[in-house]
């Protein structure tokens, strides 16, 4: 097994093309790239050397259905070796439809159903908080359609009554959501005494910006707008 980490940001299509499949969500997974490269390429404090050091910052996925892209930026990265893509989804692979984070390194959740990032995620910086761990930060990525799940409900009003001021969401918003209002999604969290930032999804400037804005006191909602999922 040979890992390198020496790919950039344009040897992710290539790699993405190596997994193949009946179900590969490929558009749930294209729309999620662009957020993922720019968080582990520019502003997460993780490495596949410190996968488990208790100061690591902690990369949450729970827009788990479709999750090439996510493999294709841990290859890129050093945690899979690029040998493991081809296998995406067969039936001895480790890399399967939705990440287990017993059998893919780097991955801190097992993901399934939608709603079950967010709340994981607050369990995670209240954890990290109890231990006076106050550097890490714990980042969650969900699509726009899991806000129909009163579960995320719950765990941003909690987040924000709580100040969990190491806690982050993207919100992946490629307008599939049944019961949003259009617009409305940076203002729910804002309602909920987070901080916000709505940017392009595809613009890695504009990514960088508002993950990386401060927000004392507060948690920290980037909701990232891509095409949306029934325009293609």
């Amino acid at each position: 097994m040979t890992i390198t980490a020496d790919h950039g940001y344009d040897d992710l299509p290539r790699l993405m093309s190596l997994m193949t499949g009946d179900e590969k969500h490929d558009f749930a997974a294209t729309s999620t790239l662009d957020v993922l490269w720019v968080l582990y390429d520019r502003v997460l404090d993780v490495t596949p050397g410190r996968a488990e050091a208790p100061d690591r910052d902690r990369f949450l996925l729970s827009k788990g259905h479709g999750p090439m892209a996510y493999y294709a930026v841990l290859a890129a990265k050093g945690f899979v070796p690029e040998e493991w893509l081809p296998g995406f989804g067969s039936y001895d692979s480790p890399l399967g439809h939705h990440p287990d984070r017993v059998l893919v390194p780097g991955a801190e959740i097992g993901s399934g159903s939608l709603g079950h990032g967010l709340p994981l995620a607050v369990g995670s910086a209240l954890g990290l908080r109890a231990q006076g761990l106050t550097e890490p930060a714990v980042w969650v990525l969900i699509g726009d359609a899991e806000l129909d799940e009163g579960s995320n409900h719950e765990a941003i009003a909690y987040a924000g009554a709580a100040g969990l001021d190491r806690l982050h969401t993207v919100v992946v918003d490629n307008a599939s959501a049944s019961h949003a209002l259009p617009g409305g999604i940076a203002a729910r969290f804002e309602a909920a005494n987070w901080s916000t930032a709505t940017v392009d999804g595809r613009d890695h400037a504009a990514l960088y910006e508002a993950f990386t804005a401060p927000h004392p006191g507060r948690p920290h909602a980037v909701v990232a707008r891509v095409e949306p999922k029934n325009a293609r």
